[in-house]
């Protein structure tokens, strides 16, 4: 198995570590063709010396994390700069940067179950584009949400775990 190793490596730099996993994917996962038996291969090269492959493994998922903030961001307005001049695009960079922020922290605090995982068009789509009415009366507002719209649970389950919530002030 050593030398398979040193002739995948060959002509790689010096101190390059090959690391590579097998793992079941998660259910509902879509297999690739290359996935045999079930088992999903996946792998990094590193070249950080003296380092235990579980805190390498560890540092290499959160980068994950990190490209699917990337991926948030497009979805959520950084594809393109809209505007001519280069104030108004700052300016556009910042409402996108609030709004990655929301997206960041509300699955932490107020969703539960699947919504938690939901990218941001489907977030947008879902509970976010409900076609709802806030109604004032007796000096308190009520939102209401449509009776059909199949996430209106989850829209009402959002609110309420929001208002459990500590006051900062």
């Amino acid at each position: 198995m050593a030398e398979l190793a040193g002739d995948v490596l060959k002509g790689w730099p010096a101190g390059v570590r090959l690391i590579v996993r097998k793992e079941r994917p998660h259910p509902g996962a879509q297999l690739r063709f290359t996935d045999t038996d079930g088992i999903r291969l996946t792998g990094f090269a590193t070249n950080t010396p003296d380092a235990a492959i579980a805190h390498l493994e560890v540092r290499h998922r959160q980068r994950a994390r990190a490209e699917d903030r990337i991926r948030a961001a497009r979805g959520t307005g950084l594809r393109n700069l809209p505007l001519h001049r280069a104030a108004q695009n700052q300016v556009w960079l910042e409402i996108v940067q609030i709004a990655l922020d929301l997206l960041a922290w509300m699955p932490m605090l107020a969703l539960t179950g699947r919504a938690r995982r939901r990218e941001p068009k489907r977030l947008r789509l879902r509970l976010f584009s409900a076609a709802a009415r806030l109604v004032t009366t007796g000096r308190r507002r009520i939102l209401r949400l449509p009776q059909p719209w199949p996430w209106t649970d989850t829209i009402a389950s959002t609110f309420t775990r929001l208002q459990a919530l500590p006051n900062p002030g």
